[in-house]
């Protein structure tokens, strides 16, 4: 049945079977087995393209619904009885990860003893791929990610900052508006990283042309490469507060705050199926990384 589900979603054979670590053949012959124990055939196969059929349509969220609750019944029965226990993978966003990992490793430990996490670091659009593919039980991102089929729940909202070299005339100020956005040479992620998208967004709230604000030339796959660049006098760039003493302490940085009427924020919240039984579970679990989050901002220096 999971093969079922993975070509299904994949549309491609070669694809399915990397993604569940199996042979071609061996996937070949586990989809005729099911499509014989059915008597009915669920995928068209061809030299060019695979086809689900309406039988196999009709019968994938299903497929899915047993899949997800097979899962949880394994979860359960390690003993857990309502409590996380075993391996649990988890998707989050690079923007995310090193902030909160530290503390919410710890936490893991203390409160879920029995649990074996698996975290699987990567950008947004991947990570929900991999929610809908069943390779990761929830994930840890910026929403909305206004994905279907998935639930999301909100755990907490954090302001960004700016980031300028230390003799920027902006060093230490407070009182920053949106239209300061305008004053600077932005730096960004690549494409596909949500930080990217949220300060684009941010400036278009400033009504601000943000091909104009940001660096379209100059682009960074990790928040350590920008503040590299921003020592170099390349530009400025805004970080989120759970990172800022990681990423903002290095000797050549300085940091400016919005002022406190303005919002400059995201929403980072938990991501999983909506045909998932263990959400409460994930609630619970949800806990613990707002809690993380809130040791990373209470970690930071007074100049932060």
């Amino acid at each position: 049945m999971r093969t079922f589900v993975t070509i299904a979603e994949n549309k491609h054979f070669g694809t399915a079977a990397t993604k569940l670590g199996i042979s071609q053949p061996s996937l070949s012959q586990a989809l005729v087995a099911l499509e014989n124990g059915l008597g009915v055939q669920l995928i068209e196969r061809s030299t060019r393209k695979v086809i689900v059929t309406a039988a196999g349509e009709e019968l994938l969220p299903y497929a899915k619904a047993t899949l997800d609750a097979a899962d949880a019944f394994l979860a359960h029965s390690r003993g857990a009885n309502g409590t996380l226990s075993g391996p649990l993978t988890i998707g989050i966003i690079p923007t995310v990860a090193p902030y909160i990992l530290p503390s919410l490793l710890t936490s893991i430990q203390e409160h879920y003893p029995d649990l074996e996490p698996r975290f699987v670091e990567d950008q947004t659009r991947h990570l929900v791929q991999m929610l809908r593919d069943g390779q990761l039980d929830l994930g840890i991102m910026a929403v909305p990610a206004e994905a279907s089929g998935m639930t999301e729940v909100a755990l907490y909202r954090e302001d960004f900052a700016v980031v300028v070299p230390s003799d920027h005339p902006l060093a230490g100020r407070r009182d920053l508006s949106l239209s300061t956005l305008n004053e600077l040479d932005l730096l960004l992620l690549d494409d596909g990283h949500c930080l990217h998208d949220q300060i684009v967004d941010l400036c278009r709230k400033a009504d601000i042309n943000p091909s104009e604000a940001t660096n379209s030339v100059t682009r960074a796959s990790s928040l350590t490469t920008i503040m590299r660049l921003v020592i170099g006098g390349l530009g400025s760039t805004l970080v989120p507060a759970s990172a800022l003493e990681t990423e903002c302490t290095r000797p050549g940085l300085a940091i400016a705050h919005f002022s406190d009427d303005v919002t400059a924020e995201r929403q980072i919240g938990l991501v999983f199926r909506n045909s998932s039984s263990r959400a409460d579970e994930f609630r619970a679990f949800g806990e613990l990384v707002t809690a993380a989050h809130q040791d990373a901002v209470s970690n930071q220096l007074a100049t932060a």
